[in-house]
């Protein structure tokens, strides 16, 4: 068995169960006859779905351990009385201490899954070779097949891209300009065929190489199909938004700035927290420009014994008279929820905080799902910070200022001073907490940190310190020690080792360095 059988799955598994769309002649091959075919196996195979948020196991979602590994979470002793214990801490203990091999378990006596945002990322891949491959051939004689043709292989390529850049930004090394053709990335398949050979990792150059040019590509396919009517399909406008995101993880200043001009030019709108009633992070809010994927934050945060809660570092750092304190988070006691994004189906939230704690945020609520995602969620808010960054870290400080101060009149109570006048350094790191306080618990987080440290312009590294509680079993109330775990400044532990099912059926593939995570034992 090879890298191969984790890497992506035959085209006639992928393709077998989208049936209905494509017409097959045997049981691997496959006949396209129209850009309709490819779009309907495009939305069913290639997007990742909005998924139920079940509390089974935390793990099971792609990238659900995102969070986790950051500074934005940390763990919750209490919990409500009469509340079930959350079953499924154990099944983050690895990613959430930065353990050497994730998938350990708290006793290190075995592990959970830990492929599953390898497998997922590389099936999506695949579709997207595929379709991709396909929509070259398809026929292009009148201004419909051209315009269907184009856009279907255009969201192909933001969706690989996108994809890739996931995984890089996962298990490679933060893009450093000196050593990007030298670190290890993630392999690169882009062929539709399926080869019996055995895989090496692509350098981060190479990875991001690619996600460049399919960027590219996707922009000119998608510059004459119009705007989705739906956050769930991509368009021009999430391709640029990307593109500013790639460039800035580049540290392309003017690339990044540029394209984050494209966005805001024709999506300038930006929901203004003192005259909004509704919950930010609706499907139908103007700031969003796309989204995909299920939100796993619900199924872990819900005041209950064992569970986790949002880090009161984060909650902290908002000023009172930001809006975003009282209506993104809900606190009781020592608890921090979230309420950034409600489930979906309900139209209002509850203003009261016991019927908060007591209906919203139980058990029932985590199975319910939200229609946007805490990952792969692009929105307007991002550009203006993209914007702001990237004129900051090239001297355009008035340029820098103004995106700072316009996106938070949007945030703040009215009345309040909310503007500073900074420069050099101070508005650098300005931008950076104004980036960690808008899009928290949105995916950018972890991979804000490690881009951070291995900056040209004002590198900086973060010392972050989790407590993790050992109980007498899954289901217990009853604690038997508490144990800190740190994540030191440029430690390599901002990199993910590859799955070890990866490195077991790959004979000779590289891991990323990590060291044996200790520990030291804290009071309860």
């Amino acid at each position: 068995m090879k890298l191969y059988h984790y890497i992506f799955l035959l085209s006639t598994l992928t393709l077998g169960s989208c049936s209905k769309y494509l017409e097959e002649f045997s049981q691997d091959q496959y006949q396209v006859k129209t850009f309709t075919d490819l779009d309907e196996l495009l939305l069913g195979a290639c997007y990742y779905p909005v998924k139920n948020s079940s509390p089974v196991n935390t793990t099971e979602s792609m990238g659900a351990f995102i969070h986790f590994i950051s500074d934005e979470i940390e763990e919750q002793n209490g919990g409500l009385p009469g509340q079930q214990v959350f079953d499924a801490k154990q099944a983050i203990f690895g990613q959430y201490t930065w353990q050497q091999r994730v998938g350990v378990n708290e006793s290190n006596t075995g592990f959970a899954l830990e492929n599953a945002t390898w497998v997922e990322t590389y099936k999506l891949i695949n579709v997207s070779n595929s379709i991709i491959a396909n929509a070259i051939k398809l026929p292009r004689s009148n201004s419909d097949e051209i315009q269907g043709a184009n856009r279907v292989e255009g969201e192909a390529r933001f969706l690989r891209a996108s994809y890739y850049f996931w995984l890089v930004n996962l298990y490679g090394k933060p893009y450093t300009k000196a050593s990007a053709n030298r670190d290890l990335g993630v392999p690169l398949k882009l062929q539709e065929e399926v080869l019996d050979i055995l895989y090496a990792r692509n350098n981060v150059q190479e990875v991001y190489d690619q996600i460049l040019l399919d960027l590219e590509l996707a922009e000119q396919l998608l510059s004459n199909t119009g705007r989705q009517k739906s956050i769930y399909r991509a368009d021009i406008t999430a391709v640029q938004l990307l593109l500013s995101r790639v460039h800035l993880y580049m540290q392309h200043w003017e690339q990044a700035l540029s394209y984050a001009d494209k966005v805001i030019a024709v999506r300038p709108a930006l929901t203004n927290l003192n005259s909004s009633p509704e919950p930010f992070l609706r499907k139908e809010s103007v700031e969003n420009i796309f989204s995909m994927g299920g939100n796993d934050i619900f199924r872990s945060m819900c005041n209950s014994v064992q569970s986790f809660r949002v880090a009161h570092d984060l909650y902290n750092s908002y000023h009172n008279n930001d809006l975003r304190k009282t209506l993104w988070y809900w606190s009781m006691g020592d608890f921090v929820g979230y309420t950034k994004t409600p489930p979906s189906g309900t139209a209002t939230l509850p203003s009261n905080i016991n019927y908060y704690s007591s209906q919203y945020f139980t058990s029932g609520f985590r199975t319910l799902l939200s229609p946007v995602s805490d990952k792969f969620l692009y929105r307007t808010a991002e550009a203006y910070l993209n914007k702001a960054e990237a004129a900051a870290c090239l001297n355009r400080g008035d340029q820098a200022q103004e995106m700072l101060n316009l996106l938070r009149s949007n945030r703040y109570k009215t009345g309040t001073a909310f503007q500073e006048n900074l420069s050099n350094n101070d508005l650098i790191l300005a931008i950076r907490n104004e980036r960690r306080l808008e899009l928290a618990l949105e995916g950018h987080r972890w991979f804000d940190l490690r881009r951070y440290g291995v900056s040209d312009v004002l590198p900086q590294s973060k010392r972050i310190v989790h407590n993790y509680t050992i109980y007498a079993a899954r289901s217990s109330r009853t604690m038997i020690e508490r144990r800190q775990y740190i994540l030191e400044e440029n430690d390599l532990g901002y990199t993910l080792p590859l799955p070890q099912s990866v490195i077991d059926f790959n004979t000779g593939m590289i891991n990323n360095e990590r060291p044996v995570r200790s520990f030291t034992l804290i009071p309860l």
